[in-house]
């Protein structure tokens, strides 16, 4: 990066992008060479730039909760996704302020329920709480704020996720390379017709 101003912009036109649904892949790429190289600068511990210590505690617990470490894979923590987000945040002042609170109301309402914040509570707590946030359907003028935040998160740790290095080595990703035939594998084909309403 050749200057602070063109970070600055380079953060500001992804968060824009996030917000909106859609951040381009040469972007989330930069972005995601900025949290390594911050990493790397303060001794390989990341330094949030735009949430205080609590919110971030809680970000990385729900970036982990939304995509875990499996047997199979590395998860969103391993993938730096909560660099990721906190890196778009500070680039822009409608993204922090939507996820800052949306992690300000999820306390609240842990503490409304349960007397505690959400990390305070059980794993079972914390997943009945968002596994009522993860549907629409539950929308209600209670609950519209958290739906819209989780929403939020979870669409952005996964595109973190898929577009960091452990995210394309998951999808088997090989770039772009030359084919003289292209082949659906059979067990795609038969589980998209196992879905299909049709």
């Amino acid at each position: 990066m050749s200057s602070d101003f063109t970070r600055r912009d380079l953060l500001r036109n992804a968060a824009l992008g996030a917000v909106l649904g859609g951040v381009s892949d040469d972007l989330m790429a930069e972005v995601h060479l900025m949290a390594e190289e911050d990493q790397a600068a303060s001794g390989g511990v990341y330094q949030p730039k735009a949430f205080a210590s609590g919110e971030w505690a809680t970000l990385l617990h729900l970036c982990d909760l939304i995509l875990p470490a499996d047997d199979v894979s590395k998860g969103a923590l391993d993938a730096g996704c909560p660099q990721y987000i906190d890196l778009l945040a500070s680039g822009s002042t409608e993204l922090s302020t939507l996820l800052a609170g949306g992690i300000q109301w999820l306390d609240a309402t842990a503490q409304k329920r349960h007397a505690r914040p959400f990390l305070g509570l059980t794993a079972e707590q914390q997943t009945a709480l968002l596994d009522i946030l993860a549907y629409r359907k539950n929308d209600s003028p209670e609950l519209s704020a958290g739906i819209r935040f989780f929403d939020l998160l979870r669409r952005m740790t996964v595109d973190a996720f898929y577009t960091s290095k452990i995210g394309i080595a998951d999808v088997g990703y090989m770039g772009n390379k030359g084919m003289t035939k292209f082949e659906v594998p059979l067990e795609i084909l038969d589980y998209a017709v196992k879905r299909s309403p049709v």
